[in-house]
Formats: structure tokens, C-alpha cells, sequence
């Protein structure tokens, strides 16, 4: 496979996660401002805005407010990290990549994509609670159709390489925002997520902190689980190059994310919240470093994808029915 086309493909999983994972944080967190009357609307938006990576020194506590964190999050084309921006790229991605790709998988993206300025609510009355809906839903069929319509080659396995690292990162963020200031609301966090109803099935009591925690970051059968995703990542890895060494590894990106692992799956239960605020830190700071780990070893030697490319694409688009 050419790294034009891993790479791409790579992107494709992550993209689509990370739009789907930010409608999930933000569909909860805002309902919660709503109902937070005894809090700051501004810290809890600041909170939020740090933990998705926005710089918020330039801001006010007049501007930090709910409508201003979807506008950033969701619909800002200058944000390459927004919900817009990432399923754009994502189409801009697969459009390269057609033919490694399936049909099916394609039409979805591209039909989310020639949707995406009606949903967003240019020309439309579409509240945010849809939007997040409708970027859920594509999310979840997106995924669906790479399961269930993609032989399991090297062409899966980037882009379950690709979300399963997305996933990780995103619920570290999560995570150590939560856990920053009072007790977190575990309920809010667990359906962020949609592990709420999986949790109660687990345990079946309302959830505490070290439970919530454990499920979180521990279960070995929750997709979406910290340990889950990481053991998905490492197994495309090995099977993307089975060769092994008679010492250690070769490959720096599985050694990562297979000491990551192990961290996780030999760790003590009664000691994860004690560790939980170097834990979180720890998970994204690895994650990043087995991406770019990956990238040395299987893209090509350039700068991540540009965003001016995507930037672009808002130049020709038009929003539907004007």
C-alpha cells in the first residue's frame, strides 16, 4: 500500500472520531450548563475549551458562554479540530482515496458532507441538540460500514488504527477535565460517552467515581474503554507487520502503545484514582508520541495534512438551497 494511501486512510478513522466524540462531549456538557445553575457558566466553558485544546487567554468571561463553545467546537472553519472541519477533512481524505475505500463507505461521507452546511444551520432552523444528533448518527454509520464493508486488510486496519487512537485521546481529555475542581458528575461523563446504559448493566448500581473510572478506563469489553481501544490499536500494528524480533520490537509505535496497555491491564484497581491525575497526561502524551511514531514509520516524510486544503473546500461549497 502506498503511505499516500495509508495515510490518508489513518486520518479518515480519526477525523470521524474525533467529530463524533466532540457531538458526544458537547451534546452532554451543554445540556449540563443548562442545568448547572449553582456554577459558572464561564469556568465550566473554560474547562471545556482547554480540554479540547482551544486557547482561551484571549477570551473574556462575557465571551465564555454556551453559544460561543458550539460556535468554536462545532461550526468554526478556522478551528481544524472543530466537528465541520474534521468531517470535511474526512471527505477531502476519502476523495483521494476512493479506490481503496468502498462505495458505500464513500457515499455516506460524501453524503454527510453535502448535508453538513444545512445540519450546521446555515439557511435551516436546525437547533444544536439536532446537529449533534445528525453528526452521531453519521458517525455511527461511517464506523458501521468500515466493519461491515471493508475486507480486514491493511486498509481496515489504519483506520481502526486511526480511531482507536482518537478514542483513547479524546476520553483522557475528557477525563482529566472532569476530574479538575469538585467531584465530577459521573453520570454526565459516562453518557458522553454512551457507557452509561453499559455501565449499569456491568454493575448495576448508580455509579461512583473509581467505578465509573475503572469502566472507563479498564473494562476489557466496552468498545470504547481506554484498554479496549488501546488493544485494538496494537493489534492492527502487528498485524500490519507480523514479523517479530527474537528482542523486543521494531516497530515504536506498538512498543508505545503495547507499554500503554500493559500499564492499564496490570494496574491496580484500588490505586487508579490516585494515579488518575498522572494517568490521563500520561495517555495522551503516549498516544501522541505512537502517532508520530507511526507516521515516521509508515507515512510519508511530510508535515501532517495541511489544513489549508480543507480550508479551501468552504470557498467552492455553498449552503444547500441557496
Amino acid at each position: 500500500m502506498l503511505s499516500r494511501i495509508a495515510e490518508s486512510l489513518f486520518w479518515i478513522g480519526r477525523y470521524v472520531e474525533r467529530a463524533e466524540d466532540t457531538a458526544r462531549i458537547l451534546d452532554v456538557h451543554i445540556h449540563h450548563l443548562l442545568e448547572a445553575q449553582l456554577e459558572s457558566e464561564a469556568d465550566l466553558c473554560a474547562v471545556l475549551l482547554s480540554v479540547m485544546g482551544v486557547k482561551i487567554t484571549d477570551m473574556t468571561p462575557e465571551e465564555l458562554t454556551a453559544r460561543r463553545v458550539v460556535e468554536i467546537l462545532a461550526f468554526d472553519t478556522t478551528n481544524p479540530s472543530s466537528i465541520v472541519s474534521s468531517l470535511v477533512a474526512a471527505r477531502v481524505n476519502a476523495r483521494g482515496v476512493s479506490e481503496a475505500i468502498s462505495s458505500e463507505m464513500w457515499e455516506a461521507l460524501n453524503v454527510t458532507y453535502n448535508t453538513l452546511f444545512t445540519e450546521s444551520g446555515h439557511g435551516s432552523a436546525f437547533t444544536p441538540y439536532a446537529f449533534f444528533r445528525f453528526v452521531r448518527e453519521r458517525g455511527a454509520v461511517v464506523s458501521g460500514l468500515i466493519d461491515s464493508t471493508m475486507s480486514r486488510d491493511d486498509a481496515w486496519r489504519f483506520m481502526v488504527l486511526g480511531r482507536s487512537l482518537e478514542r483513547v485521546d479524546m476520553l483522557a481529555r475528557l477525563l482529566a477535565a472532569a476530574t479538575v475542581g469538585p467531584e465530577p458528575d459521573w453520570v454526565v461523563l459516562l453518557r458522553s460517552v454512551s457507557a452509561h446504559e453499559a455501565f449499569l448493566r456491568t454493575y448495576r448500581r448508580e455509579p461512583e467515581g473509581h467505578l465509573a473510572a475503572q469502566f472507563l478506563l479498564l473494562d476489557r469489553l466496552f468498545p470504547r474503554s481506554a484498554f479496549y481501544s488501546l488493544r485494538s490499536a496494537e493489534e492492527c500494528l502487528a498485524e500490519l507487520d507480523p514479523r517479530s524480533a527474537r528482542v523486543g520490537t521494531q516497530d515504536e509505535g506498538r512498543r508505545v502503545l503495547g507499554r500503554l496497555r500493559t500499564t492499564l491491564e496490570f494496574l491496580r484497581v484500588s490505586e487508579l484514582m490516585s494515579d488518575l491525575p498522572e494517568l490521563l497526561p500520561e495517555l495522551q502524551r503516549e498516544c501522541g508520541a505512537a502517532s508520530v511514531a507511526i507516521a515516521s514509520r509508515y507515512f510519508r516524510q511530510t508535515n501532517v495534512i495541511e489544513w489549508t486544503v480543507e480550508r479551501a473546500e468552504f470557498d467552492v461549497v455553498r449552503p444547500i438551497g441557496l
